[in-house]
């Protein structure tokens, strides 16, 4: 840094991406909370103990491969062609948050003090990885063995959403330029996908034991803690005000990138690098879930799980076009995200005998979805991204936001990288056994199982020791 307002800019935006960090850290201790309120006393220790190994098992996969899938294959197998050349110095240099930053980094072993970005840039979109195996993790308590849902975790939070980013939010991202996908705030990127692969664990994983009646009636497996299930809920959307600023860039030139050369233009955008500012979509996320809250407790006729949820699914419905919104559309979008993720929810559990312990599948993935193609029809014709507008690095142009291009995109994350692979996974892993737990550990609690454990060990050390 060569001159004061250039540190200065540069250790703003350091600072910038470090709160967004500690702030999504909220969205994890709520979901602990959430799904701990949700599930039966017999089995809260060992759902504690499966959302804090999401810390662990995702932090380090990301740190060898996730993190370099998102900059290694935004184009797909060459569906597009790519802007990432010699003139893109964000990517090309060393000192950047780029895939060949692991490979090139003469500073591997120690502090780069000439890097101020790639680690609190890395550490935002790790935050995003442990939201994408959460929403997964509550989906499934109660029957699931820690081995597994360690497997599925290291595969969603560290593989298969880290795909769908490079396709859908990476700048060169192929879902840009030829379908028109926007997707600012992560209504598909992040959560239809985690919504998709939870329902594709749970066909195969299927209910908890007692959910469904011998004629196939389901049962209501109400929260056991709502205290819990309420502090978690708000303690998520407390994160998600972090989630939402993570997902733009704090300061941004937009001269050049807008075909002005000789022009300085400095703004807040997107992470399409489309202008926006944080006032503005303060004012969106507030109203989405203003509009989601409302929705629910109507169409949940004041149930307070689905009301408390249904804040989260308007948010999530809203998030795809956020940035653009006016916000009485966002607030319109989240009520109408909300009507279809309930009814969705139990026309599926009903029609198919899913059990999804926490609405997860509903408050992520039907409202992700719904989100996703909900955007297409109401910013048609916006540009989907800031590099579709002005001048290209190589002169190739973005689709605009579409109809037809949402829906894609929403096939593209629920389906084929949400819900196929989870299934595909879930199914490897039952063939071999270590899918659910043992009928007699489900009935007595999996917190039995681990005191067992626990007193079989103490058994070994006696026993050695005489």
């Amino acid at each position: 840094m060569t001159d004061q307002l250039g540190a200065l800019t540069v250790i703003f935006t350091e600072f910038y991406y470090w709160v967004t960090v500690v702030l999504m850290f909220l969205i994890h201790v709520g979901f602990c909370m959430y799904e701990v309120g949700a599930s039966r006393y017999k089995h809260h220790q060992h759902t504690l103990m499966k959302n804090t190994m999401v810390i662990p098992l995702v932090t380090v996969t990301w740190f060898f491969f996730g993190w370099w899938i998102y900059w290694a294959f935004p184009t797909g197998p060459g569906i597009a062609p790519s802007i990432m050349n010699e003139s893109a110095a964000l990517i090309t240099d060393e000192s950047t948050f780029s895939a060949k930053w692991y490979l090139a980094n003469s500073e591997f072993m120690a502090v780069n003090l000439g890097d101020h970005i790639s680690g609190v840039f890395w550490a935002a979109f790790l935050l995003f990885s442990w939201t994408a195996a959460s929403i997964v993790s509550g989906a499934i308590i109660e029957r699931i063995t820690t081995f597994a849902f360690g497997i599925l975790a290291i595969a969603i939070g560290s593989f298969f959403w880290v795909i769908d980013a490079a396709w859908g939010w990476h700048f060169d991202g192929w879902m840009l330029k030829i379908l028109g996908y926007h997707d600012a705030y992560a209504s598909g990127v992040i959560h239809a996908i985690a919504g998709g692969f939870a329902l594709g664990v749970l066909i195969v994983l299927g209910p908890r034991i007692g959910k469904f009646s011998s004629s196939g009636e389901p049962r209501n497996i109400g929260p056991r803690n709502p205290w819990l299930v309420t502090v978690g809920l708000f303690l998520i959307y407390t994160g998600f005000w972090g989630f939402y600023a993570a997902c733009n860039i704090p300061i941004f030139d937009l001269g050049p990138e807008y075909g002005m050369e000789g022009v300085t233009y400095w703004t807040a955008t997107n992470i399409y690098v489309t202008p926006t500012t944080l006032s503005g979509i303060t004012y969106n996320f507030l109203m989405s879930l203003s509009g989601g809250l409302l929705a629910g407790y109507v169409v949940a006729k004041g149930d307070p799980f689905w009301t408390y949820s249904s804040g989260l699914a308007g948010i999530i419905c809203a998030s795809a076009g956020n940035d653009l919104y006016h916000p009485i559309q966002a607030m319109l979008i989240g009520a109408i995200g909300v009507v279809i993720a309930y009814k969705m929810h139990y026309w599926v559990e009903r029609k198919f005998k899913i059990d999804d312990a926490v609405g997860a599948v509903a408050v992520h993935g039907y409202a992700g979805f719904a989100g996703l193609v909900i955007c297409g029809f109401v910013l048609n014709g916006y540009p989907s991204s800031g590099y579709s507008v002005g001048a290209m690095w190589d002169g190739s142009t973005y689709a605009s936001i579409n109809p037809l291009g949402q829906f894609l995109g929403a096939i593209i994350m629920f389906g084929v990288l949400g819900m196929l692979p989870g299934y595909v996974i879930a199914k490897i892993l039952n063939g071999f056994g270590k899918l659910r737990i043992p009928r007699e550990v489900e009935i007595a609690g999996l917190d039995y199982e681990m005191m067992e454990d626990d007193r079989d060990a103490e058994k070994a050390v006696a026993s050695s020791t005489r």
